[in-house]
């Protein structure tokens, strides 16, 4: 009987609970329809086109489009000797289809990332098939390039007729693969990639700590002053927003070059006997991001010392608290959200610079986004642009789980 009665709460707490989310489906079906467009805009306009563009570091079409018949000639093969002259017949055959078509170039194009001179070797079998006339072609290939006799070409070849490959993403980590397809670490010369996602990250994180350094105290001062001072204050902070980033990082050019502004005041007061070198530099990179970003850091910081009660302080002073460790005991932990917010938000931002580096920075200053725009707009290795953007979404997305599992969602205040 006891038990039956204490059940009996429960019961009526969850039959009490189901009516209520009945009848809060009809205002989140509403919610949802309403969001819906925004929804299906942003899946359109951005998720699609991103998701597309990032498959293209996996695809790997060319190869099974061009030559067909080769695939399947080499099916057969053992990987480790020559093909057969089943194998030559069958490249003649589809490479000649290749030149009315005129995707020869294409193929030679990828696969001459995975070794140098394909592209040149294909394009001569395509120039001399007309002189292919008589059997066996083996020799005749071999004639033209000694390599064509060789396992680790046709082993590239056979490797590369899957429509997926792994090559554009492994060559962004640094790896490649061998003859036989196993994953090898590419030769020191040749790896850069992950130092440039280093220096990517470093310069990043100076940025961050710069406007973290210059945000705090301007945040701090915002929040004190009275409503007319504050609000130009902070109409100074906002002013760069309503500037073309173009425009301020051309700015920057203009102070930082050698007979700039900066270098001409530094002669005037004496601070210096000769120009110095600004421009290219990491110094004029940091510094033009520094400024670009500094109000990304300094208004939810703001956010957050606007909510701060002004009496905490001087209860803290009057209990005989020093000034100094009143703000530090009492204040500064309160601002930890938007501290956090504000940083996290310049360093995701500082991730993807690519005008500000590629306009006032070196070579030794180019972030990963300036080499993804170069494979893009020079080289049209899409290809390798994506896994290069891959590599940097993931770590993006990694730095801002573990942001998230270390502070708290709850604690980051976008203001």
């Amino acid at each position: 009987m006891t038990q039956t009665m204490s059940l009996a709460p429960l019961t009526v707490d969850a039959n009490l609970g189901a009516a209520l989310r009945r009848a809060e489906r009809p205002n989140r079906l509403r919610a949802l329809a309403l969001a819906l467009p925004a929804l299906l805009f942003l899946l359109v306009t951005f998720a699609a086109p991103i998701g597309i563009f990032l498959t293209t570091a996996v695809s790997n079409p060319e190869v099974r489009d061009v030559l067909p018949q080769t695939i399947v000639a080499l099916d057969d093969w053992d990987g480790r000797t020559t093909p057969g002259e089943d194998v030559y017949v069958a490249l003649a055959a589809d490479l000649a289809r290749a030149k009315e078509n005129n995707t020869a170039a294409a193929l030679g194009k990828r696969l001459n990332y995975e070794s140098a001179g394909m592209r040149s070797r294909i394009m001569s079998v395509v120039r001399h098939l007309g002189n292919f006339r008589e059997r066996p072609l083996a020799p005749q290939f071999a004639k033209l390039d000694p390599v064509w006799a060789s396992p680790d070409l046709w082993a590239i070849l056979k490797r590369n007729a899957d429509p997926v490959t792994p090559y554009y993403l492994l060559t962004a980590m640094e790896f490649g693969q061998d003859a036989s397809g196993s994953i090898v670490k590419v030769p020191q010369d040749q790896a850069v990639f992950i130092g440039i996602l280093g220096r990517t990250l470093w310069i990043a994180g100076l940025v961050t700590f710069a406007t973290l350094l210059l945000g705090f105290p301007t945040a701090y001062v915002i929040s004190l002053a009275p409503a007319r001072i504050a609000g130009f204050l902070l109409l100074m902070v906002l002013l760069p927003l309503w500037t073309s980033l173009l425009v301020r990082t051309t700015a920057w050019v203009v102070l930082l070059q050698t007979d700039g502004i900066i270098n001409q005041m530094l002669l005037a007061l004496g601070l210096t006997t000769e120009k110095l070198q600004l421009m290219l530099t990491r110094f004029g990179t940091v510094t033009a991001m520094t400024h670009i970003q500094l109000p990304f850091t300094i208004l939810p910081i703001l956010s957050v010392m606007k909510s701060i009660p002004e009496g905490q302080m001087r209860a803290a002073r009057s209990l005989g608290a020093p000034p100094f460790f009143a703000f530090w005991r009492v204040y500064a932990p309160q601002t930890l959200p938007g501290v956090a917010a504000g940083c996290l938000m310049t360093f995701i931002l500082s991730l993807g610079y690519y005008i500000t580096p590629a306009l006032v920075g070196g070579p030794r200053d180019q972030m990963m986004s300036n080499f993804i725009a170069t494979y893009i707009n020079r080289d049209l290795n899409w290809g390798m642009a994506a896994a290069l953007a891959c590599v940097l979404l993931v770590m993006t997305l990694s730095i801002y789980l573990l942001f998230l599992r270390l502070v708290g969602a709850e604690r980051i205040k976008l203001g």
